[in-house]
């Protein structure tokens, strides 16, 4: 797997990203969705992966900035021909690396409450991720659950 920055121009990612954000709207209401379309994804302070095999895009996760040493992770997505295949935990594994090569001292992340995300909060755990107030500008929310993480720095 090849996992590299990527510059969210190519026609797959925006495809996945569409995909990402629909699937946000169809599971919470529109307040409650916070993912970032590609223009915020392109904004300052977000370094944005995107995970390759034989040309074929298979996930992406970004990483947010937040100040003081302190990092969201955004947009984790796998592709769905892709599922069950260990990308994800893969990208996150690539992502924590490089947070820690960066000084990160926190990552937190904003993930939903139901069911249909019950996969991704139980990767959050099992990379240490454990579950916290809101933080930045988060509020409590029904449909979110958050999550921190302190790094190996």
């Amino acid at each position: 797997m090849d996992i590299r920055i990527d510059d969210l121009t190519g026609k797959e990612i925006v495809a996945l990203i569409t995909e990402h954000l629909q699937s946000m709207f169809d599971q919470s209401p529109p307040e409650s969705v916070h993912a970032l379309g590609i223009d915020k994804l392109k904004g300052p302070g977000i370094t944005f992966w995107s995970a390759w095999e034989e040309g074929e895009l298979l996930g992406c996760g970004a990483l947010k900035d937040l100040g003081n040493q302190h990092g969201e992770l955004k947009s984790m997505r796998t592709s769905r021909q892709h599922l069950r295949k260990g990308v994800a935990s893969k990208l996150l594994a690539h992502i924590l690396e490089e947070a820690d090569k960066l000084g990160y001292q926190r990552l937190s992340l904003e993930t939903g409450s139901t069911d249909g995300f019950e996969a991704a909060r139980k990767l959050y755990e099992r990379f240490g991720f454990e579950y916290c107030a809101p933080f930045a500008d988060y509020e409590e929310d029904p449909y979110s659950v958050f999550m921190t993480r302190v790094t190996a720095s």
